[in-house]
């Protein structure tokens, strides 16, 4: 069976020598030693100077929209996780969906004024499959019209734009370090900012707004993880570089197989470098999408549809909105097995198997 996702996991014994340490300290939680020490090393690795380890992505993001007292209206992308925009909801609120670019399949900067109204308070764009948004001109309508922008960048570890680790544009990015992604700590998140007074009280808010013994300084939630979170953390990130390069070969080898597809793949931003996090292909139809669905488990191989459907189109706690690109783009994107234990010899199988499908016109007389 070939997986859509598969999460890297480092030598057990480099695992359980952190551990063994968490068993002799018997601390177990509440930002111990390898929390902090897994704080400085990935500040360290992503070139950065602020960064906090949370719970996960989602408690990222609400802290994030919290810590800044957005109120009103976000302006926000209907292609994401749904933890985009159900993070805007949870914290009072009113998601905008504004429609994605098809090329990058990122949030249209072109059609993001025109959405902005006297209740605009923030943007909140992803980086889609870690590719940079166009953060140039995301920061040019912000300033022009005092808006706040966080950037959810769950997908883009080790990113970098410009030159500079992704997570330090905006006045907030988040990162997510979910098992499915391409460096993880079972569960958990990172938060960005690079002003350090904004820091301050997002860690405050972190641990509950504790400020001191019996003493608090802010409303806060349990947004901290883990010593076992932070050991995973440590013991993958030695991995990364390694991680990032098997991706990228096997990436290579989906473009080259698949130079005649019946579709194409996103556009990414040429001020940046991919990190492989996914592989999405972006199908003529749905048709054929499902027709290549079906025929690849038949053979025991499983794609997903990521993302689908639009969010303007699916929560039921929001009205729905159509928005062209998105609703077609998301009934035709299609992400194809991408890890670091997956082979040239599966993907080779899995491009056969997609080519064999296109250009068998049975199923579409």
């Amino acid at each position: 069976m070939i997986q859509v996702t598969r999460p890297f996991l480092p030598p057990a014994d480099e695992y359980k020598s952190y551990i063994d340490e968490i068993w002799k300290r018997q601390w177990l939680t509440n930002m111990g030693p390898l929390s902090s020490e897994l704080e400085m090393q990935l500040k360290e690795f992503l070139g950065i100077d602020h960064l906090l380890f949370t719970t996960n992505g989602t408690i990222a993001l609400q802290i994030a929209i919290k810590a800044l007292e957005l109120k009103g209206e976000i302006i926000t992308t209907p292609f994401s996780f749904v933890a985009t925009t159900s993070s805007i909801v949870w914290e009072g609120c009113q998601p905008v969906f504004v429609d994605i670019d098809k090329g990058s399949l990122n949030i249209d900067v072109n059609k993001i004024e025109e959405a902005i109204t006297a209740n605009t308070c923030a943007i909140l764009a992803t980086h889609v499959y870690g590719n940079p948004c166009e953060i140039d001109k995301i920061d040019k309508i912000a300033k022009k019209y005092s808006l706040k922008v966080i950037y959810d960048a769950a997908h883009a570890f080790s990113v970098e734009y410009n030159g500079k680790s992704i997570l330090t544009y905006g006045d907030i990015s988040i990162c997510s370090l979910h098992a499915t992604k391409l460096y993880h700590s079972t569960e958990g998140g990172l938060i960005v900012t690079t002003d350090p007074l904004l820091l301050k009280k997002i860690s405050l808010m972190r641990n509950f707004g504790i400020s001191g013994f019996n003493e608090f300084g802010e409303l806060g939630i349990n947004g901290k993880n883990s010593e076992f979170h932070a050991a995973m953390g440590l013991a993958n990130l030695k991995y990364v570089s390694a991680i990032i390069e098997k991706r990228k070969s096997l990436t290579d080898r989906y473009i080259l197989n698949l130079k005649n597809l019946n579709g194409y793949m996103p556009l990414w931003n040429e001020y940046s470098a991919p990190n492989y996090a996914y592989f999405p292909i972006i199908l003529d139809s749905e048709e054929l999408l499902l027709h290549i669905m079906s025929e690849l488990e038949k053979n025991q191989i499983f794609t997903r549809r990521y993302f689908y459907p639009s969010l303007a189109t699916a929560l039921p706690y929001l009205e729905n909105k159509s928005l062209p690109n998105a609703d077609t783009i998301s009934k035709r994107v299609l992400c194809l097995p991408l890890y670091y234990d997956l082979s040239l010899e599966e993907v080779n199988l899995i491009t056969r198997i997609i080519l064999r499908v296109q250009n068998n016109n049975k199923w579409s007389s």
